[in-house]
């Protein structure tokens, strides 16, 4: 990669990283801030409710916006609202409804990121690919550290001091921004794959993948944990021999989960490799299909196996990601792409929220250990799905 490619990747994996961290400081301390506020746990979660709506449904009316004018000012917006929403949210922490609202915010202007930092990647780095892969990396570190991170500060400072701080990350993105020329922002508008018509019809194709591979991810990050700490008894029961019974299950099973994330890094990397050297919809396809046996083999797992099996899950699950959000430049031209990536967003977290109803119909039928051969099933439609989308489409390169 040149230098300019480096300088905006900068910014935009910054950008992933601050807007999946943003998301997930709330949940890490929700116990400590039911506690100060008075509220019962239930209580304390809703107000979180607005943040995460407004985090997903934003994503087109902001992509609209990044389209009209560029993605510099649209990240600078999400930098400077987010802080403020940040430093809002440290001092109204002892008024339910001001916290509310701060939050809100949060997630308002931390919705700006998907489909103004996509775009910019697909329209401005030269491997873009290898640069997904870089800025799915960081969500993935957003999406481990997050919740680390603000359990830290917490444990010293208190809840307080945790927004502070994530104010001040988010303030500290202008800082990358003002380091990039006018020139380096320039955009190379690639050109979408096939005719306009092809184009289209695939993109509605990938919009159904999109849609299906929500599903599966949202579903598998919300079971995880749970099935973790209900079948690695084995795991758990090793480390509290360790540490002197001064370990819970449920901080095994949450380590293990980040750690899942973490592998996810690897996974996208590698994503990102295949798709640079290969047709993007047969690396799309490959790592879909390889899924289905680790999904219809977990829930008969336990302990070591288990963990195994999910790490194979998520590699390629995530893996996937550079190479989907790469398609997605191929089939859109360039003066949409930042829409583009908008409507992918209010898909995958908006439609893909269904898996959370999907897995409490499962669960009460037939068992949490039933979730994943669902989730299976799923991701063998998603794969029936690439294939449609593999014959409406030309052969599509990276770059």
């Amino acid at each position: 990669m040149n230098s300019s490619d480096r300088s905006i990747l900068i910014v935009t994996c910054y950008g992933h990283f601050l807007s999946h961290f943003n998301m997930l400081v709330f949940p890490a301390i929700l116990l400590p801030l039911s506690g100060r506020l008075g509220l019962d746990m239930a209580d304390t979660l809703g107000l979180a409710f607005w943040m995460y709506l407004l985090f997903g449904l934003t994503a087109l009316p902001w992509g609209m916006l990044a389209d009209r004018i560029g993605p510099r000012p649209m990240l600078a917006l999400f930098y400077v609202g987010a802080g403020c929403c940040g430093l809002s949210a440290a001092m109204l922490v002892d008024s339910p409804l001001g916290f509310k609202l701060s939050l809100a915010g949060i997630g308002l202007f931390s919705g700006i990121y998907h489909p103004a930092g996509l775009g910019w990647i697909a329209c401005c780095v030269s491997k873009t690919s290898t640069g997904m892969a870089y800025n799915g990396m960081f969500g993935n570190i957003g999406l481990a550290m997050g919740p680390l991170l603000a359990g830290l500060v917490n444990w010293f400072w208190g809840p307080q001091a945790v927004y502070i701080c994530l104010g001040v990350f988010n303030f500290f993105g202008i800082v990358f921004l003002l380091k990039l020329s006018n020139k380096q922002c320039a955009s190379r508008h690639k050109a979408a794959a096939g005719s306009d018509s092809s184009s289209l019809k695939g993109f509605l194709v990938l919009l159904v993948c999109m849609m299906l591979g929500g599903i599966v991810y949202r579903g598998a990050s919300v079971t995880m944990p749970a099935l973790f700490e209900l079948n690695g008894t084995g795991i758990f029961t090793s480390l509290a021999s360790l540490f002197n019974g001064r370990i819970s299950s449920n901080v095994v099973a949450t380590a293990l989960t980040s750690g899942l994330y973490l592998i996810g890094m690897l996974g996208q990397y590698t994503g990102g490799r295949a798709g640079q050297k290969f047709d993007l919809r047969y690396s799309y396809l490959c790592f879909h299909l390889l899924t289905l046996p680790a999904a219809f083999l977990i829930g008969l797992a336990h302990d070591v196996p288990l963990v195994m099996l999910a790490t194979v899950h998520s590699f390629f699950l995530l893996g996937m990601q550079p190479v989907e959000n790469t398609i997605v430049a191929r089939l859109t031209p360039a003066s949409l792409r930042s829409s583009a990536y908008g409507m992918k967003f209010v898909v995958t977290f908006g439609v893909g929220a269904l898996a959370v109803k999907i897995i409490t119909l499962v669960q009460n039928h037939w068992g949490i250990e039933a979730v994943f051969p669902c989730l299976g099933l799923v991701s063998l439609a998603l794969v029936a799905a690439i294939g449609v989308l593999i014959k409406f489409t030309p052969k599509m390169k990276s770059a």
